[in-house]
């Protein structure tokens, strides 16, 4: 089976990210109260920023296949909470498979932006929407508990790095 090019840059990208979030929002344990903390008094918690990079997954992916995104789950924003919410969102993106792309170039995508009405190639909407916001909310989920003092670093948040202990970057 071919991978679509929308396919291989969007599902799973989405699930290696998600994993290692679930993996950082496991580490709380015991620490849950970092969850609430935010960067900074107008911005998300880092509960929130996981939650919301979790639903940015699916509302990407589904409609690059061309179909709706399923209901996010009601979920406590809790460390269990937001764990069944990766989880469900994981098993969402298992269901696409690259054949559900076939024909994606073709589409555009009509979505809103904060207040932003957007109409976008998928192409466009993946690398220029999509992506960067999932990446921002999962980044700044990280920068939460980095800053409130989970020992975390560079490679936590990609699991690609390997580095000597006590090194974080």
């Amino acid at each position: 089976m071919a991978h679509h090019p929308l396919y291989a840059g969007s599902v799973p990208v989405f699930d290696h990210y998600l994993a290692q979030l679930a993996a950082l929002v496991d580490r709380t344990a015991g620490r849950e109260h970092l969850l609430a903390a935010r960067l900074a008094s107008d911005m998300f918690s880092a509960a929130q920023q996981v939650a919301t990079a979790s639903g940015f997954a699916l509302r990407v992916a589904y409609p690059l296949a061309g179909r709706a995104a399923p209901p996010e789950p009601a979920q406590d924003m809790d460390r269990i909470g937001l764990g069944r919410r990766i989880a469900a969102a994981r098993q969402a993106l298992a269901e696409l498979q690259p054949a559900d792309f076939d024909g994606a170039e073709a589409r555009r995508i009509r979505h809103r932006a904060g207040f932003a009405e957007l109409d976008q190639s998928t192409s466009e909407f993946l690398h220029l929407f999509g992506m960067p916001n999932f990446m921002f909310h999962a980044s700044m989920a990280f920068a939460v508990l980095r800053r409130e003092g989970l020992e975390i670093g560079k490679a936590d948040f990609d699991g690609q790095h390997d580095y000597p202990h006590g090194f974080r970057f």
